[in-house]
Parts: structure tokens; sequence; C-alpha cells
């Protein structure tokens, strides 16, 4: 199903030319391009950002609260170099897993803009990563 939802949101910017499809839920919408851990090949997925300070910004990898981590995850775990496209632009980023200093802080702004994720972390026994996007040196 979020594949498909995923699906649907692009097709729409695109028919849009681009006008639409930069927000859901109140929250900017990015689409993130990952190198494929295993095929090496470019894999662009659309997500949101519910936390954004200056140039950096945050995802989630929640997978709406699904036991196993979403492939985007993956991949950006193992190679941090990441291209981002908001509607202001293309530009490389660099990945870094929240660590658990950086996640205790963050956690509580993400929730409080956006409580669908507190509804996710209570849905898995894992712990829902947050994601920082830097831009690349």
């Amino acid at each position: 199903m979020l594949k498909t939802m995923n699906n649907i949101h692009g097709a729409m910017k695109m028919l849009s030319g681009g006008r639409m499809g930069w927000t859901a839920a109140n929250m900017p919408v990015l689409e993130l391009t990952t190198t494929g851990r295993k095929s090496g090949k470019a894999r662009t997925v659309q997500l949101t950002s519910p936390w954004q300070e200056g140039d950096t910004m945050a995802i989630i990898a929640s997978r709406g609260g699904d036991d196993t981590h979403p492939a985007w995850f993956l991949n950006l775990r193992d190679n941090p170099s990441v291209r981002v496209k908001t509607k202001d632009g293309d530009k490389a980023m660099t990945a870094h897993v929240a660590s658990a200093d950086e996640r205790a802080d963050l956690w509580p702004q993400v929730i409080a803009s956006n409580p669908r994720y507190a509804e996710y972390q209570s849905k898995t026994d894992r712990e829902i990563p947050v994601v920082l996007l830097k831009p690349a040196n």
C-alpha cells in the first residue's frame, strides 16, 4: 500500500508540472534518491519531513509502524550519499542516522507536529529511526 501511495503522489507531482504535491499532512514533501545496497541502482521515494532547521531536515523511517525498516533506510545506512529534491530544487546531501541523544531531543518535536509518528511507534517493538539530511560538503 505504501508503494502505491508513493507512486500516486509522484504521478500527481508530475502531472501538475511540479506545482502540486510538495506538502502532505502539513509537512514538506521531498524526493529522496538513495543507491540500492544490493543493485547499486538509484532508488527514489517520496517522504515527508516533520522537522527542519536551517539546511538540515529530518525524515522518519517509520514504514507506517511496520516491524521492518524501509528499504530506503537500509540503503542510506549503507551509503549515506543521497540526492534530495524539494520544491526549491535538487541537491546532494549526506544522511546521518540520529544518535540516541539526537533522537531523544528530536522525537518529542516530531510527534508534537505530527502525532501519527507516535502511533506508528506504538505499533512496533523496533525503535523508529530519525534520519538527518545535511547538504553534502
